[in-house]
């Protein structure tokens, strides 16, 4: 028996011209950027499967529209439970295919704008978890210098402190990153592969090239070898590097010589730089270029959560508008008594 060949829609045809072509060549994402929008467009299928009865090899762009892409969003959050952060997220990756669909199908540009007015959900803003200096300075101290997991870990944690890098960044370091001479630098690729420069403290260099020249990467032939790595000679993943970190975290927790605030992960260490920075004095652009920030408007998140700084600011500028004289009815245990006698 001969099996058809099966005729692509003209959504699978322009899901991949989007996925394949369009994001990586005109966009210029990353891999890991174009992995998380797949991620939509799988349950967007699993949606239409389950939902409307609807299977994948019959799915075409006929059955988009802000009615099915709405029901969409809300069965990811009833059946699956997320979150409105991550009903956003989704929201995003479908608002720029559908803005690509406008140039590629403009026959029916009104449903695709429609589907374009669809709105995000306001979102609680969440507090920045950070960790004071001498949590960092206890942090740094957990890792047992004289095994070579210790030593990897103390470079891994201290260089993602230092350069204030996201995970993913760190991830993705090769030995050709590190700039051995003086003035030490790292060069960083961020989202959407936007490099940034940012400068090795000399300490931070000594451990770094230690470890370096531990590992054989010094070497000229070793330069596009992953920076950090397992046992197993493999690239470290996002669950591998967060999983370091809560280790010697857990052994912080467990001396109770500091508190170390609820939900802290590698990103806290991202927050813990730009925080310090800023505490001591540290111009806020510098600390945008640092965190590899569009605007500066995104820094500023750090100067609205440092409350130590506001507070010293209003005992500056504040005046004893109030005497220190305690007042009558501080003492008074009959309070009506003393309001009548006003």
């Amino acid at each position: 028996m001969k099996i058809k060949n099966m005729k692509p829609t003209d959504f699978s045809k322009m899901l991949e011209d989007f996925l394949v072509k369009y994001l990586p060549g005109e966009r210029g994402m990353r891999l890991n950027t174009i992995a998380s929008y797949k991620d939509t467009f799988i349950l967007l299928i699993r949606f239409f499967k389950q939902e409307q009865a609807i299977e994948p090899e019959k799915l075409t762009l006929s059955f988009l529209d802000k009615n099915s892409i709405t029901r969409f969003l809300d069965w990811l959050q009833q059946n699956r439970n997320c979150c409105d952060a991550t009903r956003n997220v989704r929201l995003a990756t479908l608002h720029s295919f559908f803005k690509f669909l406008q140039y590629r199908n403009p026959e029916n540009m009104n449903r695709w704008q429609d589907i374009l007015s669809i709105r995000v959900k306001k979102t609680a803003s969440k507090a920045v978890n950070y960790l004071s200096v001498e949590c960092i300075r206890l942090l740094l101290e957990k890792p047992d210098r004289t095994t070579w997991r210790g030593r990897r870990d103390l470079a891994l944690l201290s260089l993602m402190y230092d350069c204030g890098a996201r995970v993913q960044e760190i991830i993705d370091l090769t030995a050709a990153s590190i700039r051995c001479e003086k003035p030490y630098t790292i060069k960083i690729i961020g989202k959407g592969n936007k490099v940034r420069i940012v400068p090795l403290m000399d300490n931070q260099y000594q451990i770094l090239r230690n470890y370096m020249q531990e590992n054989n990467l010094l070497q000229p032939c070793m330069n596009q070898s992953v920076l950090f790595y397992n046992s197993r000679k493999e690239p470290l993943t996002r669950a591998g590097v967060n999983h370091i970190l809560k280790k010697y975290l857990d052994m912080v927790v467990e001396d109770k010589k500091i508190s170390v605030p609820d939900g802290i992960s590698c990103h806290s260490l991202r927050h813990s730089k730009a925080m310090h920075l800023l505490q001591a004095g540290t111009n806020i652009v510098y600390i945008r270029d640092l965190m590899g920030h569009k605007s500066v408007i995104t820094t500023e998140i750090y100067a609205r959560t440092d409350s130590k700084h506001k507070r010293e600011a209003l005992e500056k500028a504040s005046i004893a508008i109030v005497s220190k004289e305690e007042p009558g009815w501080l003492y008074n245990d009959d309070l009506l008594k003393w309001l009548k006698n006003l």
